[in-house]
């Protein structure tokens, strides 16, 4: 039999109230079972300079608090030696930081659902203070 491949794409709009983490999984998770893609490829990706994606532990909330002491200890906000600063203290070390983790997120498809880990989970990591709005562009391919 032959399988019928399929392309779907939305973007979801994030708000973040500032430096921090936003859990994407569950509306991921939802607007696949909707594309009715069996099995495929998920590519999540964001279309910023100053936030980024990860996968990450979704049980144990110190693991982000570390995640952003640790990212605050490398990369700190102010830094006398940043010369791009147009946006405040926090608007170089937030594209380096988006340097050092990920814009975009490849995620197999298994059963209509993205393939994560039982611990795993999709955020949205912002690294500026100020609020700001985020879109993240989901594309899925299969069957």
């Amino acid at each position: 039999m032959l399988a019928v491949m399929k392309q779907l794409q939305t973007t979801l709009i994030l708000q973040p109230k500032g430096r921090g983490f936003i859990n994407m999984t569950a509306e991921i998770q939802a607007w696949l079972a909707d594309c009715h893609v069996n099995m495929g490829q998920l590519t999540v990706f964001v279309q910023h300079t100053s936030c980024s994606l990860i996968i990450q532990e979704n049980a144990e909330p110190d693991v982000l608090t570390d995640m952003e002491t640790f990212m605050s200890g490398l990369v700190k906000d102010g830094d006398s030696r940043f010369l791009h600063q147009d946006e405040g203290k926090d608007d170089m070390p937030a594209h380096i930081r988006t340097t050092l983790t990920q814009t975009s997120l490849t995620i197999p498809v298994i059963h209509g659902q993205a393939a994560l880990g039982m611990w795993q989970a999709v955020y949205l990591y912002e690294h500026r203070y100020a609020a700001m709005q985020r879109k993240v562009i989901l594309h899925v391919l299969g069957e």
